[in-house]
């Protein structure tokens, strides 16, 4: 979108089994109708714009487009977490923020206003929180070693086979991505594997990339993640398509 500004940062190494990326997105112009699509991120987002004033909200996983209007003169800076910060950072279930977002208050690890003047402090800043959280506890080496799976094959791989590599049955991991996310990891898995395809679309590459039986099963798992088929996402027309983790930097 040729009129906003974004820009991202990789966290530290130490933050990586949390935190996928730090990111801001400035609309210095008029405001933006788009379609957010999923990506499979549970974002922290501090805002303000001026007609709104400066708030935090926690967003939790989105599973089908959503329209939403970026007004004018909108500032976010934001955490995108990958699903282990929800136990051990934020300290929370996102099962009821699915689809949905909440607001946090304004004083949430000490963020302010003044905060969103440089994103560089700001990345530091929530660096030196997250880590902070990190610390305190000691993570379930059989969750990391799943989720090191998970979006090391971009969700490629089947339920069953993440089971028997990190030794933990279907049922139990289930009843785990339910109870804390919100989502079964079937689910989970799908939308990582469209985040990946809709990369590869943009690109032109109509035809699946990722783990899927046949070109129809294909269609029908972008349709039902985006609302529109592959052509149509790859036409993107006026930029209405997008997911924050693949905005081009300015």
């Amino acid at each position: 979108m040729s009129s906003l500004i974004y820009q991202s940062s990789q966290p530290d190494p130490s933050l990586q089994d949390v935190v996928e990326s730090f990111w801001m997105l400035d609309n210095p112009s008029e405001s933006k109708n788009v379609i957010l699509l999923p990506d499979g991120r549970i974002d922290l987002i501090f805002s303000q714009s001026t007609k709104e004033p400066f708030h935090i909200v926690l967003l939790g996983i989105c599973t089908h487009p959503e329209q939403i209007v970026i007004a004018e003169k909108t500032k976010i800076f934001a955490v995108s977490f990958n699903l282990l910060a929800a136990e051990y950072i934020l300290h929370t279930s996102v099962s009821e923020l699915l689809n949905e977002a909440k607001s946090l208050p304004l004083d949430f690890w000490n963020f302010s206003a003044n905060d969103l003047n440089d994103f560089e402090k700001f990345c530091q800043k929530a660096s030196e929180k997250i880590q902070q959280e990190l610390q305190s506890q000691k993570m379930d080496e059989r969750k990391r070693k799943l989720f090191d799976l998970i979006y090391a094959e971009k969700g490629a791989l089947t339920v069953k086979e993440l089971s028997e590599k990190v030794i933990w049955s279907e049922r139990q991991i289930n009843r785990y991505f339910n109870q804390q996310f919100g989502i079964s990891l079937k689910s989970y898995c799908g939308i990582l594997r469209f985040r990946a395809s809709f990369q590869h679309i943009k690109e032109g590459k109509l035809f699946p990339e990722q783990n899927f039986t046949d070109q129809s099963h294909f269609i029908k798992e972008i349709k039902k993640l985006s609302g529109f088929l592959p052509k149509e996402l790859n036409q993107n027309k006026n930029d209405r398509f997008i997911q924050f983790s693949l905005l081009p930097e300015k």
